[in-house]
């Protein structure tokens, strides 16, 4: 084995995964190459480390969090499964099908709490920079320790980008914002639905973060939605006290303006208008720049940074799966760089699969057809390492089945359950409607 040493940026699941596939090799009495990860945070769980603050963390760095306390799973917990690490393992029992922020972030700590790899990680580390030297044939990255407050230089022959790409928000501007007199603020900032209770929102977009903040307004008492589009409303029936308009395009001290010439008074505007890949920390040679799609551009099999094979990207893709994804392309990672898969050095080859996959992605905007696609995505990583394997088609079918339930019932799809297909067990109902579980803590939440 040629690898000495592998930098992760990032602790989050994405990272955790990364550690876990490394920690399982060793387990199976594999030897390893040395692993430290970096993680800017004071604790491991990524977005899912909930804050109360916005902007600027303790240390003046931008807060990564994304996450707002009554956040439920937006999708069913059957289709994130860990193939290692069953929920019924975690909770010594079933639980219901959507569960909130804190039961989620409890799952996957615990698996990598058991997996005992926290020392690998340093925390309140921040990366400044990361350079390749063409010589050496490795990478110096530059550290910031922030307890001590010093910055520091290490070698290390792989780097693994795990820092996420739902963490830096992107922000328009329209006409009027500087002078609204009400609330503005980005999904990335939205962390409690109480701040708008008897409030008029508006939220911008008209995807999961629009559908969901939403949701999570009028669930806690806002005194009316309304979402505005930009190419094509979401189409569900919303509640009486929610409507669908087109575009913003200008607000007035109160008055929202529509492209279809209707207005409306507001209290606060909730842009729900997406994230940036962000890596500031990466020169250009290094650096992915992407759209949030599902066949990531220059990532060979999702993961290999074509233009530096020495260099690897983990959770880039857009997301119909997340949790068990990410393990699948960090158990291929690590044979990658364990080298018992081979990573090819001809750029052809590279790019070749790179676009493959962007033309199949691009074959069909129908939904099924790209939860399917990654889910053979998934299989095939899985298929070239030992990665436990798992029923991916039955998870799809849960995805099915859930995009169904919300075009039913957009306020009650989390009321339903679905087949584990790690464990095989259906999922109990729980004992208390979404829309009434004002209180989602994980204590209540698992509550009989």
């Amino acid at each position: 084995m040629t690898a000495k040493r592998v930098a992760i940026i990032g602790a989050g699941p994405s990272g955790m995964a990364q550690m876990r596939a490394f920690q399982s090799a060793h387990q199976n009495g594999e030897e390893i190459p040395e692993i430290v990860c970096f993680e800017k945070q004071s604790n491991w769980g990524g977005l899912w480390n909930y804050t109360w603050r916005t902007g600027l963390d303790a240390h003046g760095e931008p807060v990564h969090c994304s996450m707002y306390r009554y956040l439920w799973s937006n999708g069913p917990k059957e289709g994130l499964e860990f193939a290692d690490y069953s929920f019924e393992e975690h909770f010594g029992k079933q639980i219901a099908s959507y569960p909130p922020r804190a039961v989620l972030f409890d799952y996957i700590v615990g698996r990598v709490e058991k997996a005992g790899i926290r020392d690998w990680i340093r925390f309140n580390s921040p990366i400044r920079w990361v350079r390749y030297n063409e010589a050496e044939e490795n990478f110096t990255i530059t550290v910031h320790d922030q307890i001590k407050d010093t910055t520091y230089e290490e070698d290390f022959d792989y780097v693994i980008c795990a820092s996420g790409h739902f963490s830096t928000p992107n922000v328009p501007e329209y006409d009027g914002f500087e002078s609204f007199n009400g609330r503005i603020l980005h999904a990335h900032d939205f962390r409690d639905a109480r701040e708008f209770e008897g409030k008029d929102i508006l939220v911008v977009g008209a995807s999961y973060s629009a559908e969901d903040i939403g949701s999570q307004c009028w669930k806690y008492g806002a005194k009316s939605v309304t979402s505005s589009y930009r190419t094509a409303p979401m189409g569900f029936e919303w509640p009486d006290n929610w409507d669908e308009v087109p575009a913003l395009e200008r607000v007035d001290e109160k008055t929202a303006y529509f492209k279809d010439g209707t207005s409306r008074d507001v209290d606060a505007i909730i842009l729900c208008t997406g994230y940036k890949h962000f890596f500031n920390y990466l020169p250009d040679d290094l650096r992915l720049k992407t759209a949030n799609r599902l066949a990531s551009s220059d990532l060979y099999k999702g993961v290999v940074f074509v233009k530096n094979t020495k260099m690897f990207y983990i959770g880039m893709q857009d997301q119909w799966f997340t949790f068990n994804m990410f393990d699948a392309q960090a158990w291929w990672v690590r044979d990658a760089i364990m080298g018992k898969l081979q990573v090819p050095t001809d750029m052809k080859t590279l790019t070749d699969d790179v676009k493959e996959r962007m033309e199949r992605e691009e074959a069909s905007d129908d939904v099924k057809y790209a939860i399917q696609y990654q889910g053979d995505y998934i299989k095939e990583l899985i298929a070239e390492t030992d990665y436990p394997s798992f029923d991916v088609d039955g998870a799809c079918a849960a995805f099915f089945a859930w995009k169904q339930h919300k075009m039913d019932d957009i306020m009650a799809f989390r009321d339903n359950s679905y087949r584990s297909v790690i464990t095989n067990t259906m999922a109990p109902v729980h004992h208390t409607p979404w829309k009434d579980a004002l209180d989602d803590s994980l204590e209540v939440y698992l509550q009989n």
